[in-house]
């Protein structure tokens, strides 16, 4: 292996002029500096983050574009599984993350200065608002992307199967025996709670049910309390539903603590199916039943195309969309006399 010693002796240099030329000292003449990375080039030799952008014209640095409404954060089961997938694959491929902002040394800018300031080789995105125009500003960039959870022609995107996994659920309640089956909704801002409300309303209609308007009520930014919230509207209903599908697991278990604190039983008394399978679903009383998005492969896939990207291979933009399964637990259960 290349060592600072090689390039000493090849270049004639003592390995202290060869380090901090590497470093980029102020004390070392430029064409000194210039002869040692080309030596360096030439023995094949990168002795650090510095000399390997020198080399290869990457900093070796992936922007983490991440924004979501319910100010949980990364701490979101789904989104934090989702980021570790892709930072094994990052990081096995010598990337290192860095989150994006606004703020620049403490100064209002954006999300492009921001990227442009740290010289990030590509972006991978997160965000509960895509309307935002410093997103859109990066959007139109040069830089790559790769977003999860949205659908554009102008960047790269992995999302799962949302309509089909929505329709699944229904027909997975409907196979029990439920006609009355209500909806939480993630909202129509977002286009993982568009498509799944839009599965939702097409799989009634397949199965010949009423699709009625006080039977969807939305739970704003995934969070358990709105799950809850939008439970208790359900339940005030003179002829309330006997299944709920919820857009999120979240909004599943705060449907589920709702209904128990109106005295009822799930699946007993009504059911409750969740979307995701966060690794909490199988540990709560009851056991949620829901539609597993696979977050393993979500992260993978979106390290994988943005490296591509960034290395140029492949052409045009890839839109990923990945298959979603039901996994059935114990908070389903046919109907009973409500």
């Amino acid at each position: 292996m290349t060592t600072i010693y090689d390039i000493a002796k090849k270049t004639g240099y003592s390995p202290t002029t060869v380090s901090k030329a590497f470093n980029n000292y102020s004390d070392v003449r430029e064409k000194t500096r210039e002869e040692i990375l080309r030596t360096a080039r030439e023995m094949g030799y990168l002795p650090n983050a510095h000399a390997r952008t020198l080399t290869t014209k990457k900093s070796w640095t992936l922007g983490v574009l991440f924004v979501e409404g319910t100010g949980v954060g990364i701490r979101h089961p789904f989104f934090g599984a989702v980021i570790e997938s892709f930072k094994q694959v990052a990081v096995a491929k010598g990337y290192a993350l860095m989150f994006i902002s606004k703020d620049v040394g403490g100064k209002q800018s954006g999300y492009l200065e921001n990227c442009r300031i740290h010289g990030v080789d590509g972006v991978v995105v997160f965000l509960s608002d895509y309307e935002d125009p410093y997103f859109l500003e990066l959007l139109e960039s040069d830089i790559p992307t790769v977003i999860l959870d949205y659908e554009t022609a102008q960047s790269h995107t992995v999302c799962s199967d949302n309509t089909a996994g929505a329709m699944l659920a229904v027909e997975y309640l409907t196979s029990l025996g439920h006609s009355r089956i209500a909806h939480i909704s993630g909202g129509m801002n977002t286009i993982p709670g568009r498509r799944r409300e839009e599965g939702y309303a097409a799989a009634m209609k397949v199965h010949g049910l009423e699709l009625r308007e006080d039977y969807i009520v939305e739970g704003a930014f995934y969070a358990l309390e709105n799950g809850y919230a939008a439970m208790q509207r359900l339940l005030e209903l003179p002829d309330r539903p006997t299944a709920v599908f919820a857009s999120g697991d979240l909004l599943a278990l705060g449907a589920v603590m709702a209904a128990r604190d109106n005295g009822l039983s799930v699946p007993e008394d009504i059911s409750v199916m969740g979307y995701d399978d966060i690794e909490l679903a199988r540990y709560v009383t009851p056991a949620l039943t829901t539609v597993r998005q696979d977050t393993a492969n979500l992260g993978t896939r979106a390290a994988e195309i943005l490296l591509a990207s960034i290395d140029r291979k492949g052409t045009g933009m890839e839109a990923i969309v990945l298959p979603v399964e039901v996994v059935v637990r114990e908070s389903c259960a046919p109907p009973g006399e409500v």
